[in-house]
């Protein structure tokens, strides 16, 4: 075999693409008559849509089986059987919806926000009103700071008890119309200048058997005292009776008319006696006895120690 011209039944004449070479087509090559560029392949022209793939093919002689359509999107296929239907088919169940208020995904808790706002608004307000309440206590405490403690109604009226105490260092000091009063003594106001409580004194002394009888508590020793009284006088010398710790005391109890007056408002002043006090309580009394003038309104009475005289 010499180089060149080989035959034509030579392999490359077999090549089924040798026509698209130069030196094929000069040989003649020509493509293919078959489908697809292969030898022996046989193109069929179908219809678009009409192919239909993996049919099974019905033995000679016997007709093709007709496979049903399948339906339009959307449409049951009629020829179509779910499972569950079919004898031991799966069994489903659906489950139903849950409501919105229910499992699931819920909205936005409203109801829970506006408890929080609440919450803070409230914590807020608390804050403040604290803040207040602390800037007005330091206020109280840097300016004029009231006392706490209440302070205590004296009372306008005579003392209902017929024994007096002073403070200690002092010596008691009494209404006239605060003492026991026996007989006609009685209460008055009428004529003004009296210095007891409400302008309070006591007149009806002039009958026998009338009296004021004061109890003094606390004396701190026993001696000479001066028993002091304020009373009111417009007319004639007037005198009483003086008993301490039921003894008479001296000659009587002097209630002149020292201040020379006739009108009984400008008729007030002072009288006084030396009495010998024990320690602790002491009972004294004025009294109407028998031959005594007891014409006179009694104010107040106190003691003094020692023998002083008046005011």
């Amino acid at each position: 075999m010499t180089p060149g011209d080989n035959g034509a039944s030579t392999p490359e004449d077999d090549d089924p693409f040798g026509y698209l070479y130069a030196d094929g087509q000069a040989r003649g090559a020509q493509p293919p008559s078959g489908g697809y560029g292969y030898p022996n392949s046989v193109s069929r022209v179908r219809t678009v849509g009409e192919r239909q793939y993996a049919q099974p093919q019905a033995p000679y002689g016997q007709q093709q089986p007709t496979v049903p359509q399948q339906g339009a999107y959307g449409q049951s296929n009629a020829h179509y059987q779910a499972p569950e239907t079919l004898p031991g088919g799966a069994q489903t169940s659906r489950q139903p919806m849950s409501p919105a208020g229910g499992g699931g995904r819920r909205g936005p808790n409203t109801k829970g926000l506006l408890i929080g706002a609440i919450a803070v608004v409230a914590a807020v307000v608390i804050g403040i009103g604290v803040a207040m309440i602390n800037g007005n206590t330091d206020d109280d405490k840097s300016g004029n700071q009231a006392d706490a403690s209440p302070a205590q109604s004296q009372s306008t009226g005579p003392s209902p008890s017929n024994s007096a105490s002073a403070p200690a260092g002092e010596l008691p000091k009494t209404d006239a119309a605060a003492l026991q009063l026996a007989g006609s003594a009685a209460k008055a106001s009428d004529v003004k200048g009296a210095q007891a409580a409400g302008g309070t004194y006591v007149g009806g002394l002039n009958s026998v058997g009338s009296s004021v009888t004061w109890t003094v508590d606390n004396v701190p020793e026993g001696g000479a005292y001066t028993l002091l009284a304020r009373f009111n006088n417009p007319g004639d010398d007037q005198s009483m009776t003086l008993t301490v710790n039921g003894q008479k005391f001296g000659k009587g109890f002097n209630l002149g008319n020292f201040t020379h007056q006739s009108d009984p408002t400008q008729a007030w002043t002072e009288t006084y006696a030396y009495p010998t006090l024990n320690k602790g309580s002491n009972t004294i009394s004025l009294s109407c006895q028998p031959g005594d003038k007891c014409n006179v309104l009694l104010d107040q009475l106190w003691l003094k120690k020692g023998k002083v005289g008046r005011s």
